[in-house]
C-alpha cells in the first residue's frame, strides 16, 4: 500500500526539486516504512515488505556480502536520489561505498556512485520497479539493476539490466526461477535463485 503526499507550491529561492527532497528529509516516516520520490506526484509512503520479500532480500545480501570489498556495504534504507529526474528511491537493497555513506556532502547518497541495486517486486510494486525505477536508474546511471520478480506475467524471474545508456539499459540478461543469476566484475558472483519463494508462497 503506497499514500501520495499532497506537495505545496516551493519556498520563495528554493528550485521544485530542493522544496522536495527537503519535505522527504522532514517527513517522520511510521517504523518499517520508506519514503520515496517516484514520479512527479510528490513524496510516497511504502508499505513494509512481506516475509517473503524480506527473505530474498537476506539471501541475496548474504551472496553480495560474500564477494564485496571490505570498504563497501549492502543497504536496505538507503535512500539515493536522482537529481536528473527528480526522484528518489529506497531500493531493497543497494551497494554503496562507504565513502560515499559516510560523505555529508552528499546526502541522500547520489544514485550514480550505487555500484547495484536491488528490487524486490511485490504485487503493488509491479509497475514502480519494471517500469518507473527502470527509466529511473537507467537515467542515473546505476551500472547493474537487477530485478527480481516473482510476479512477472511468463513465470517467476530474475533480471539483470547492465550498460545503462541514453536513458536506457542496453543490456539484460534474464533467468528463471531456480536459475542461476550472474553478476559481473567487479561482483563475478552467480546468485542461486532456486530458493525465492514463488507466488504460492506469498501472503494474498
Amino acid at each position: 500500500m503506497s499514500l501520495a503526499m499532497t506537495e505545496a507550491a516551493p519556498a520563495v529561492g528554493l528550485s521544485r526539486w530542493d522544496y522536495v527532497l527537503r519535505t522527504w528529509r522532514e517527513l517522520d516516516v511510521p517504523d518499517g516504512w520508506r519514503a520515496e520520490i517516484i514520479d512527479d506526484n510528490g513524496v510516497v509512503l511504502v508499505a513494509p515488505p512481506s516475509d517473503p520479500h524480506n527473505y530474498i532480500a537476506v539471501r541475496v545480501n548474504r551472496a553480495l556480502g560474500n564477494v564485496i570489498p571490505d570498504d563497501w556495504d549492502v543497504y536496505q534504507t538507503l535512500g539515493i536520489q536522482l537529481p536528473v529526474v527528480e526522484r528518489l528511491y529506497v531500493p531493497d537493497l543497494v551497494v554503496m561505498p562507504e565513502s560515499v555513506v559516510l560523505d555529508p556532502s552528499v546526502s541522500p547518497c547520489p544514485a550514480e556512485e550505487a555500484e547495484l541495486v536491488v528490487e524486490i517486486v511485490s504485487r503493488s510494486s509491479m509497475d514502480v520497479d519494471r517500469r518507473k525505477k527502470l527509466w529511473g536508474y537507467a537515467h542515473a546511471p546505476v551500472p547493474l539493476y537487477l530485478l527480481i520478480d516473482a510476479w512477472d506475467d511468463m513465470g517467476p524471474s530474475v533480471t539483470l539490466y547492465e550498460q545503462p545508456g541514453n536513458g536506457r539499459y542496453n543490456h539484460a540478461t534474464t533467468v528463471e526461477f531456480g536459475e542461476k543469476i550472474g553478476l559481473p566484475e567487479p561482483f563475478g558472483l552467480e546468485i542461486d535463485t532456486s530458493r525465492f519463494p514463488r507466488p504460492d508462497q506469498w501472503p494474498s
